[in-house]
């Protein structure tokens, strides 16, 4: 049944639980590999990112747990690396630099007309606060800069995954139900899902909101599209608890299944991602 997670956040960054307990679930779940990655440290502190001085620690305890458990499940480090600027991202020396096996580019942030910084993965209440507060309440130009910021991040590179491909989309609709039906929005993901085709990524079907909210990043509707541009597709839950690590994952590779795909990439124990035959059974 295809499971792989390497999509996972423990306490060193805002999962809920420690690295072990994660792998432990794993086992018990039957997963053959599973990855972590940790928010990656920004340049300035937050709730929810690692803090630099704890990333010895976290590839410290990485390897504790891989040398621990390697005769039971093939285990892999990586980072989310947040996408902020051209000198901040997955492309930065520093972050190509560490001893990772897999790294996934992500964009959390939209940056307004004074160069403040805004998270945009947030509750609904706070995303409508600042788009009425710092964006004059245009919701749409908010989508436009993070479709932006996305296009940067797939041009800058440094990274195997993309992650939650679409995800803001579910914030903007609700101040503006139809978005996704417009034309200008969907020029802007059909140019974006067609430039991670032409750099080669994975992108990750992320199904962290399908039990409680029945959604995918990126949303159902683009797996035909996905798969006619011949995106290589991989499944992560974006689990925070270890019982969530299998979540949503069944449904999304039926999913993948309706939408054309036959196989969904997963990493092997010598570092080479393969493309694996979708299992439903």
């Amino acid at each position: 049944m295809n499971l792989t997670n390497y999509h996972t956040h423990s306490t060193f960054c805002d999962g809920h639980s420690p690295m072990e307990d994660f792998v432990k679930a794993a086992v018990a779940m039957g997963f053959t590999s599973l990855g972590f990655s940790s928010h990656a440290p920004l340049p300035y502190r937050t709730r929810w990112t690692m803090d630099a001085p704890r990333m010895l620690h976290y590839l410290a305890e990485f390897e504790r747990l891989r040398a621990a458990y390697s005769s039971l499940i093939d285990l892999f480090v990586g980072l989310e690396i947040d996408y902020l600027t051209p000198a901040h991202c997955p492309a930065s020396e520093y972050f190509t630099s560490l001893p990772l096996d897999f790294r996934i580019g992500s964009v959390h942030t939209v940056i307004d007309d004074d160069g403040r910084i805004h998270e945009i993965d947030c509750p609904v209440e706070t995303f409508q606060s600042i788009v009425n507060e710092y964006f004059s309440g245009d919701v749409d130009e908010v989508v436009r800069r993070y479709f932006a910021r996305l296009m940067s991040m797939v041009a800058a590179g440094g990274f195997d995954i993309v992650g939650h491909a679409d995800k803001m989309h579910a914030l903007a609709q609700t101040m503006h139900p139809s978005l996704t039906e417009l034309p200008w929005f969907r020029r802007l993901i059909g140019d974006y899902f067609e430039a991670i085709a032409e750099h080669g990524y994975i992108i990750e079907m992320n199904t962290k909101k399908y039990e409680t909210a029945g959604r995918f990043f990126p949303d159902a509707q683009w797996y035909s599209l996905l798969h006619g541009l011949g995106v290589p597709v991989t499944v992560n839950s974006d689990a925070h608890f270890p019982e969530r690590l299998n979540s949503g994952r069944l449904e999304g590779l039926k999913q993948l299944k309706r939408a054309g795909y036959t196989h969904v990439m997963q990493l092997q124990a010598a570092g080479r991602w393969c493309a694996v035959e979708i299992s439903t059974e």
